[in-house]
């Protein structure tokens, strides 16, 4: 456990290192920014906590808590869009993270979806964006209005790439653009991160013989998942079990993002804001993985890790 400011100190340090030493300097035209782009950058990622409850209720933190640590520090309106402006830095941050946790040094890697509500799916109206989020069915939510998002984890708990897409986007689509952009890297979409050394353990959403050869064939992607309890070929009972921990580390990823980092509660006006959050509390995430580690501590042991 560690003091807020040892916490914030900590992230600071390594987002300003990583800003000169693996990032392109800063050039804007007009006057100095208030903030600088690893301030902008580490509130960001430190304002995705749970306990904010909201980016209003961590402006309240930050204007009380922090002033000696960020005098200059902007109107509320004018942070979110400087947030908005880095958020090629937040990637890029993410994907820093991966390597300095090893975390692609791995026998597979974990990859499943869920759906991001990002407004009440009875609603009436289009919404603030609309032809880009849209209506989806989840079985942990029901009938929702978001984003789908894949992610791809190590057996650890780290975060190696991520991407989304509207609600009503299907697995085996989504698969199809996250495996072809590991495979081919567009620079509009850093966020998936690079090709697993090994095979992609999916559930049967993923399912199916001609997209296991297409993904192999095209992306250079093995791809691994249980066959039904009918076929002929079932799994031995231990190699279910193994599965079924595999599983229990993505949802136990997916729980930190929804829960601890709130985005459950995430109501975007605008895509790059969301883009901006999502990026951030992926970074805290992997963050918090790499402290607990320089502490000795369970890896995903975040609730108390920061002593609030």
């Amino acid at each position: 456990m560690v003091d807020t400011d040892t916490f914030l100190t900590t992230l600071y340090v390594m987002v300003d290192d990583f800003c000169k030493l693996s990032w392109p300097p800063e050039h804007h035209p007009g006057p100095q920014a208030t903030l600088s782009r690893s301030e902008v950058v580490t509130l960001a990622i430190f304002g995705q906590w749970q306990g904010f409850g909201s980016e209003r209720g961590f402006y309240r933190y930050a204007r009380r808590h922090l002033r000696a640590a960020f005098p200059q520090l902007p109107s509320r309106e004018q942070r979110n869009r400087q947030v908005r402006q880095h958020l090629e830095t937040l990637v890029a941050f993410v994907r820093h993270l991966v390597p300095l946790l090893a975390a692609q040094r791995c026998l597979y890697e974990a990859r499943d979806s869920a759906g991001v509500p990002t407004r009440a799916a009875k609603r009436r109206g289009a919404g603030w964006l609309p032809g880009l989020a849209d209506i989806g069915w989840s079985n942990r939510l029901g009938w929702y209005e978001g984003f789908h998002l894949l992610l791809a984890v190590n057996p650890v708990g780290v975060i190696t790439g991520f991407g989304f897409g509207p609600a009503s986007t299907k697995d085996q689509p989504l698969a199809d653009t996250f495996f072809a952009l590991r495979r081919h890297p567009h620079p509009q979409v850093p966020s998936v991160g690079g090709p697993a050394r090994g095979p992609y353990v999916v559930d049967k959403g993923f399912e199916g013989k001609a997209n296991q050869a297409r993904w192999w064939q095209t992306d250079g992607a093995e791809v691994i998942w249980p066959p039904k309890r009918k076929s002929k070929t079932p799994w031995p009972k231990a190699l279910r079990r193994w599965l079924a921990g595999v599983r229990q580390i993505v949802e136990t990823v997916y729980d930190k993002l929804f829960h601890t980092f709130r985005l459950d509660r995430e109501r975007p006006h605008d895509l790059s804001g969301f883009w901006a959050r999502l990026a951030a509390k992926i970074a805290l995430h992997n963050f918090c993985i790499w402290l607990n580690e320089q502490l000795g501590r369970p890896l995903l042991a975040f609730t108390d890790i920061v002593d609030w």
